[in-house]
């Protein structure tokens, strides 16, 4: 399995008409490519995930299973995930979340 990072920026995610921080789908794409991430891990960037009232979530997919993450309303957070996803596509396996991301993990109940 390929590891993925599934972004949403579907019906609420992104969406500044509802109060939601932008998501920078641009930036991201342009780091993934620059850093050459895609080889080991798929960045998506997806309609809606589903947990809306956690607006502005990742799906984060790896071998070790899956990890949400919601709330996501600042640069440093996406900067974080790109951060993560360097590291788990240089060392071959999942890595611990960075600190500023913990406090957005959330379990959605399909997950459990």
């Amino acid at each position: 399995m390929t590891d993925s990072v599934i972004v949403c920026n579907g019906c609420c995610c992104g969406n500044t008409k509802k109060g939601h921080n932008e998501v920078p789908t641009d930036f991201l794409k342009t780091e993934w490519e620059r850093q050459g991430l895609a080889e080991n891990i798929k960045l998506k960037i997806s309609d809606c995930l589903g947990p809306c009232s956690m607006h502005n979530v990742a799906l984060l997919k790896t071998s070790e299973g899956h990890t949400w993450l919601g709330n996501l309303s600042e640069i440093g957070h996406f900067q974080a995930l790109i951060g993560w996803a360097s590291d788990v596509s240089h060392y071959g396996h999942y890595v611990d979340l960075p600190d500023i991301l913990e406090s957005n993990r959330f379990i959605r109940d399909e997950d459990e």
